[in-house]
């Protein structure tokens, strides 16, 4: 299902809501990253937990997996979209996005930027008050691309892990 397109650079790119089948690709984007390279692993046969994952977010309609195909429609970018509801700001709904990612080789061009645009309006027609993010102390170029987009460093993140 095809939820927007963008030209860049020269370049068409489909943005569509993830299918079974993309989890390959999604996990090999992941697993390229520095810091989740040594976690994670896109071999074939350890994708048992990746596809269960799929399955939880795909059935649950406060979710959104998203992919970006390249116009020969090679998965080249992936976000997470999560609606929280809750108590908080007159009972908002606050908009998460996760695990942003577009390959190496076509950073640069605007796609990242087109891909939260994208999701930052998407936010606004479910009715999100707030859209939030985190991103690792480490990616200072992260961050700077954050900012230029609109978003301000407003909270320090926690984390526990318990696995």
């Amino acid at each position: 299902m095809s939820l927007t397109s963008f030209a860049l650079a020269g370049q068409s790119f489909r943005l569509r809501k993830a299918v079974e089948s993309d989890v390959g690709p999604i996990v090999e984007l992941i697993a390229r990253d520095q810091l989740r390279a040594a976690v994670e692993s896109a071999a074939p046969e350890r994708r048992g937990p990746y596809l269960a994952a799929f399955r939880a977010i795909d059935a649950d309609a406060a979710h959104l997996l998203c992919v970006v195909d390249d116009a020969a429609g090679v998965v080249v970018a992936t976000m997470q979209l999560t609606f929280l509801p809750g108590l908080a700001r007159s009972g908002a709904t606050r908009l998460q996005i996760e695990a942003v990612r577009v390959d190496e080789e076509l950073r640069g061009l605007g796609l990242g930027s087109a891909m939260i645009s994208w999701a930052v309006a998407e936010g606004r027609r479910r009715g999100a008050a707030l859209v939030q993010l985190t991103s690792d102390n480490s990616r200072g170029d992260a961050h700077r691309f954050y900012e230029r987009l609109g978003f301000t460093q407003s909270h320090a993140g926690f984390k526990m892990q318990l696995s």
